[in-house]
């Protein structure tokens, strides 16, 4: 699909698109069009990988490091090995896309306020066994419907519906690289900025090469073990942690968010460990978010994470010396709020992914004048 007619037909079936109360109520674009899935596969040729001898590959995207045969795909699902050559197959497949508050991500020192145009293609490169998103993430590109939309398309339907931010989101986009890195290009060319939701699984060399464009990235920790990673995200931690480092030694704005699972990785101690650890790596001043767990995906013999948890989980990072905890998925709680780590006092109130009130006068308290960290304009 052109740029032409992908806004023609988004203007035409969705007048919604341009209505802001609508669109901070998330309704999806796709709805608008589908009559138009079932886009083929791309086969633009993937970055980081190794030519091996008998036509193998070894992909170097990932800490996966996945060494494959001809016809064989990584664990992502969506990148393959084509006569020794290594292939994307999600360029410009997009199987969602959406205008969310960048609240939603949850970015809350980038930008508040702002509407955020978000993307996402089928797979990802870990399997959590909560994924919220499982119905594209657990898929390969064959089994989801999508639209074909190339970079320049996506980055001119962010700026024709006045969205300053594409964020990179849903699924995996460290599985969609490629797609992701020069979208990022063609959105800096009309001024808007990109933020990418991520589980931070990513060797450094490619992770360098992002920063460069890209200003905001949110992590999602799964825990502070590998005993948690090994059995419900088949991943790895360290190398979450190394891209945590990475990523805040760098000028790109991080935040951090860490779902609570009940009995899972809920330990205070362990989240005592954790606020340590980030003090001591990164600072006291990257937002921590703790999410309230719900039962979904193969994870639905647990309950709802309870409020008095994360309530505890908070008061142990903020001991531990961290100045900016949230609580997320419990609408109307003050741990939503930005406090001024200096006086106390509310900088930032919200209610769910709305805010209702801005006290700061530029990147300051405007009751004490502190400097506030983030990206404000």
């Amino acid at each position: 699909m052109d740029r032409r007619d992908f806004l023609k037909s988004a203007a035409a079936g969705s007048s919604w698109l341009i209505a802001s109360n609508h669109l901070r109520k998330g309704q999806s674009l796709l709805a608008t069009e589908a009559s138009s899935g079932g886009a083929a596969l791309s086969r633009v040729e993937a970055r980081y990988y190794d030519k091996l001898p008998d036509r193998e590959i070894k992909c170097r995207l990932c800490p996966r490091f996945c060494q494959l045969g001809d016809k064989e795909r990584g664990f992502c699902g969506v990148r393959e090995n084509q006569n020794g050559k290594y292939y994307t197959l999600v360029y410009g497949q997009v199987a969602s896309y959406n205008i969310d508050p960048i609240e939603k991500k949850p970015l809350f020192h980038f930008l508040p306020g702002s509407m955020a145009f978000s993307i996402a293609t089928a797979g990802c490169n870990v399997a959590c066994k909560f994924c919220q998103n499982w119905e594209i993430s657990q898929m390969r590109p064959e089994q989801v419907q999508s639209r074909h939309l190339l970079p320049d398309v996506v980055a001119e339907a962010a700026a024709s519906y006045n969205c300053p931010i594409i964020a990179y989101t849903y699924s995996e986009p460290i599985i969609f690289y490629e797609f992701m890195y020069d979208t990022s290009l063609q959105a800096r060319k009309k001024r808007l900025r990109n933020a990418v939701i991520t589980n931070g699984f990513i060797n450094p060399e490619p992770l360098a090469e992002l920063i460069k464009v890209v200003e905001a990235i949110k992590i999602d920790l799964k825990a502070f073990n590998q005993d948690f990673y090994t059995s419900y995200v088949r991943g790895e931690l360290k190398p979450v942690l190394e891209s945590i480092k990475q990523i805040a030694g760098s000028k790109v704005w991080l935040e951090i968010v860490y779902l609570v699972i009940p009995t899972l990785n809920d330990n205070p101690e362990e989240i005592r460990q954790m606020a340590r650890w980030l003090k001591a790596e990164i600072g006291p001043d990257y937002p921590l978010h703790f999410s309230r767990f719900q039962p979904m995906y193969l994870i639905k013999n647990l309950p709802p994470t309870p409020i008095s948890t994360l309530e505890k989980l908070r008061d142990i990072a903020l001991e531990e010396g961290l100045h900016y905890v949230y609580l997320g998925n419990i609408p109307g709680h003050p741990a939503e709020n930005t406090y001024c780590h200096n006086c106390g006092q509310p900088v930032i109130e919200r209610y769910g992914y709305a805010i209702k009130k801005i006290n700061m006068s530029g990147n300051k308290c405007r009751h004490c004048q502190q400097v506030i960290p983030g990206v404000w304009n």
